[in-house]
């Protein structure tokens, strides 16, 4: 983990900026110490495993999603906060609030800790520990694997694909207590479509992962032959493991046709890339991964059968006693 920089000073190299002086900046730099983006990202995910497991309790679903950004954010700040040094020598980093001055390192350390810690505690208690366990796992990682392996080895990708695999996991667990096979599909799904979503950001600003002393892919592959090669068999991978669910009774025909078409036509994007090498195609892949989630998530939960998660659910209501909590 980097060390922390003196309150008192901003790390070398960095853009200084005078303090917030009202609350909407320092809400503005909020956002940005937590990437409040990632943790809609992680947010949304969740929501899809909570959706395809069947669940629809309105208060579990709100303090899953919740408990979950918070835990999603509070590893975000203690990210920035372990990276700053390296953040003020990269030009697309170099603005963000703990390298600019906007926010001191010791106020991101304290609420990227109270953030993560109440999150994953907010879990065990309103949701099952299992949900808590991942969630936990997923801080971690993120903060003592994923964050200081950047430096040293490529595989620091794969770790961060574990970690946005999870959330997923995590809506799933929190409303049939178990990870089923529902779950694996899901994670399957995030980890495999962020090698090429990753990769493609890495080979775009390769320069600038150097300036940050960041041992990313290219870095070591400077010819690309292994960066290309890994965004087209982890796009080809996408393609079989995407359409698992339908065979798993997950998701019916509608989602089939789309989950073929949206794979080829990243497949497609990928093999663009592997044949240039260009910034063009690889902001082309990169854009292309961005539209393939949320479509493909979307066209999955609109198309939704009854999965295990819900037969279970509905299985385990019907013994207690208890009322409907789920549709049908």
């Amino acid at each position: 983990m980097d060390p922390e920089i003196p309150p008192n000073k901003t790390v070398p190299g960095a853009i200084t900026r005078s303090r917030p002086s009202g609350v909407l900046a320092w809400m503005v730099a909020l956002v940005e110490l937590t990437k409040a983006r990632l943790v809609t990202l992680v947010v949304a995910t969740t929501g899809v495993g909570f959706a395809m497991a069947g669940g629809r309790i309105a208060w579990l679903a709100l303090g899953t999603l919740g408990a979950t950004a918070s835990a999603a954010a509070g590893s975000m700040a203690l990210n920035e906060w372990q990276e700053a040094d390296r953040d003020a020598r990269m030009e697309r980093t170099r603005r963000r609030p703990v390298p600019s001055g906007e926010i001191a390192p010791g106020a991101a350390l304290a609420l990227g800790l109270t953030l993560a810690s109440g999150g994953v505690l907010a879990l065990a208690v309103a949701v099952n520990l299992t949900t808590a366990a991942l969630g936990l796992a997923v801080v971690l990682l993120y903060t003592l694997v994923y964050t200081p392996l950047k430096t040293r080895s490529p595989l620091a990708t794969l770790v961060g694909a574990v970690c946005g695999a999870l959330p997923p996991m995590m809506g799933w667990t929190a409303v049939t207590g178990r990870v089923g096979l529902g779950a694996w599909i899901l994670a399957g799904v995030l980890f495999l479509w962020q090698i090429p979503h990753f990769l493609a950001l890495a080979w775009l600003y390769r320069e600038d992962y150097e300036r940050g002393g960041f041992r990313m892919l290219p870095l070591a592959d400077r010819r690309g032959d292994i960066t290309v090669l890994m965004v087209v068999l982890y796009a080809l991978a996408l393609l079989p493991v995407s359409l698992a669910a339908v065979l798993a009774g997950l998701a019916g025909a509608v989602y089939a046709v789309g989950a073929v078409i949206l794979g080829g036509g990243l497949l497609l994007s990928s093999l663009t890339l592997a044949r240039t090498r260009a910034d063009a195609d690889a902001r082309r892949l990169f854009v292309a991964t961005l539209l393939y989630l949320p479509l493909l998530l979307g066209l999955m939960t609109a198309d939704r059968r009854v999965s295990a998660g819900e037969v279970a659910v509905a299985s385990s209501t019907a013994v207690s006693g208890g009322g409907s909590i789920v549709a049908e």
